[in-house]
């Protein structure tokens, strides 16, 4: 697969997660197997606006290449004043555009997977970005739309094309699924026969390197994007390496070997933040993914959320039975899950899809997701 003058292989990308994909997430992921992997999300007026902790959040490592950001807005002028900060700077070598976010917060508001209702100012958005970029691919990715009665992505797709994007991705779910019920595949393949120019990713319940064989197999899609599928299960990327190579062999560690890769994962977390106590504080979220079907007491998973040092995190570690083997429990859907009754949307929203009034700052609210 290639993104414009990147060629990706495996044809994967880690999604950007708040609060997850980080430098230290994805050295993690990237010592497992290949593709490209993407920053967290972050908003185009904080970047130029020069926010601390949007430049702690665009660190990279030395090895990592291509250099990808995940960069959010509503304002067309401030997307591009944004793309060509990263491109007049060298802070990445590649740019996706988010407009898949959710959260009702950022929809009520405009922005997320609502803004693509608006077409002339998602083109406007595009356009800018793509200036602004210069010799830098631009990718997008989006929902299906805001529910089944307000479909956006096909349209998109087009205006992705027309707006010279290099590739674009599609979480088959629309805003009002949220992470809830199944992810439509069928849009995806819908999607790649709109868009036959360009790179079409599919993304929504690949939760093993066999489900991403079986999205490229029944969709036609050119590569896949993994979200939530990684959590817990860094490992994945090392099956998809063997899956689209064409192994059968897949990875199933025994507690012992997951519990490394959790020591591993924190001590990186630890590198990132600068402190033991605060890393150790951001890996608590990771505990439960990782022991997801393991038979392990509501005591020792307390333990091992309320460590402040490796050392302890270690010892704790070292507590488990690193015997068991990997159990079919453990696998299937992680992360958040259920759908929305209503997806929250401005006054007016849906009356007029011409509307290219752009929606105000509060909009641009850091929370990721898609």
């Amino acid at each position: 697969m290639k993104i414009g003058t990147f060629d990706v292989w495996p044809p994967v990308v880690l999604a950007p997660m708040a609060g997850i994909t980080n430098i230290g997430f994805r050295t993690l992921c990237r010592e497992q197997g290949g593709g490209l992997f993407v920053s967290e999300m972050i908003t185009s007026r904080a970047l130029v606006e020069r926010v601390p902790l949007t430049f702690q959040m665009i660190r990279f490592g030395e090895a990592e290449t291509p250099r990808s950001i995940q960069l959010y807005g509503v304002d067309p002028k401030i997307i591009g004043r944004a793309a060509r900060m990263i491109s007049e700077e060298g802070l990445a070598d590649h740019i996706d555009l988010n407009f898949g976010c959710p959260v009702p917060k950022v929809t009520r508001r405009g922005g997320g997977s609502a803004l693509p209702y608006k077409r002339n100012l998602l083109r406007a958005i595009l356009k800018e970005a793509v200036a602004g970029a210069g010799s830098l691919p631009v990718t997008m990715k989006m929902r299906k739309g805001i529910d089944d009665d307000h479909l956006t992505y096909v349209q998109a797709g087009r205006t992705a094309v027309e707006e010279g994007l290099a590739a674009v991705a599609l979480h088959a779910r629309t805003a009002r699924q949220h992470y809830g019920g199944t992810a439509d595949w069928d849009a995806i393949r819908r999607l790649k026969d709109a868009v036959p120019e360009i790179p079409v990713l599919g993304n929504g319940d690949i939760w093993s390197a066999d489900d991403a064989l079986r999205m490229v197999a029944e969709t036609g899609c050119d590569g896949v994007v993994i979200g939530r599928g990684c959590l817990g299960r860094p490992w994945l990327f090392r099956d998809l390496d063997r899956a689209f190579e064409g192994s059968a062999e897949r990875t199933r560690p025994t507690l012992g070997e997951v519990g490394a890769m959790m020591l591993r994962h924190a001590g990186l977390l630890c590198e990132v933040v600068g402190s033991e106590r605060h890393g150790l504080a951001d890996f608590r979220k990771h505990v439960g993914w990782y022991l997801k079907g393991f038979v392990v007491g509501a005591d020792t998973r307390r333990a091992l959320t309320s460590v402040s040092t490796l050392t302890e995190l270690a010892g704790r570690i070292g507590e488990l039975d690193g015997d068991l083997p990997w159990p079919d429990e453990a696998d299937g859907p992680r992360g958040k899950s259920g759908e929305r009754s209503k997806v929250a949307l401005p006054h007016g929203w849906l009356d007029d899809p011409d509307d290219a009034t752009v929606p105000g700052a509060g909009a641009e609210d850091a929370t990721s997701g898609g």
